[in-house]
């Protein structure tokens, strides 16, 4: 059963957990998903470590965004502040999936001190480039006059690596009802602030903290040479083999088993 936050400014930030521990483990999932993307790793990491999954602004059952509402990266990292205060939280390990590590490097560059350690799950720490934010504009108008449906059923199966398109349509299934189910404006103000979000490879390269860097193999979205792009001491760098976009359904043993061997260490 999800939980929920009410902001000052009358956001509604929706979230579920499991498991307990001293340091919690907060999972920030990707773009038109929500906390549910995180369904099989929960409890794999519940046995051992209290572990919360966020429903972004616009997504799953927090609020979407008014009709003149901008989003922006440092404004997610922003509610999350919010959220972590309201909710006790003092230090935690902080994991985002693709939009929600873009989110992660802006919550780290501001509210490092909130942090004992985080973590990109297939996502990259460099902008957007020319075709890419051509892309996001072309998303964009393409829910405005079309609906969210169709964008959909055309970016889940991206998402996964191309063999598992085939052999694994529960899972993709399940991610399109996500899908399906986000916000249209939340999805277009989304875009927009994807788009926009500045290069944060300055945060991977300056960070003090333990870091890990997740990538799939088979990911056609953010290949793993856009997600290993640093190498210090205190930064771990995972593979997954055969893995596309969506470690957390395609390999979620494989994924837990990192997190909780790499939060073990940090």
């Amino acid at each position: 059963m999800k939980k929920q936050i009410q902001r000052k400014d009358g956001t509604r930030i929706s979230y579920q957990e499991a498991g307990s521990g001293d340091t919690p483990i907060v999972l920030l999932h990707g773009f038109c998903g929500s906390s549910d993307y995180w369904h099989l790793v929960l409890p794999l990491l519940a046995a051992s470590q209290r572990v919360i999954a966020v429903d972004l602004p616009g997504h799953g059952d927090s609020s979407a965004p008014g009709p003149d509402e901008t989003y922006t990266m440092e404004y997610f990292a922003e509610v999350l502040h919010d959220w972590a205060q309201e909710t006790g939280l003092d230090r935690f390990h902080l994991f985002g999936h693709s939009l929600g590590g873009y989110i992660t490097l802006a919550f780290a560059e501001r509210y490092a001190d909130s942090l004992k350690s985080f973590g990109l799950i297939h996502s990259t720490s460099f902008p957007d480039d020319e075709a890419a934010r051509q892309n996001r504009d072309k998303g964009a108008e393409s829910i405005k006059n079309n609906g969210i449906e169709p964008f959909i059923k055309a970016l889940i199966p991206k998402l996964f690596a191309p063999a598992h398109v085939q052999t694994m349509p529960e899972q993709l299934a399940f991610a399109k009802e996500i899908g399906l189910s986000t916000d249209p404006n939340g999805a277009i103000q989304t875009l927009r602030a994807m788009r926009d979000r500045k290069d944060r490879l300055h945060v991977l390269q300056e960070t003090s903290l333990p870091v890990l860097l997740l990538a799939g193999e088979e990911d056609q979205v953010i290949p793993p040479a856009k997600t290993f792009v640093v190498q210090k001491a205190q930064l771990q760098q995972v593979l997954l083999p055969n893995a596309g976009h969506m470690g957390m359904l395609e390999a979620p043993e494989e994924l837990a088993e990192a997190i909780k061997k790499f939060v073990t260490q940090a």
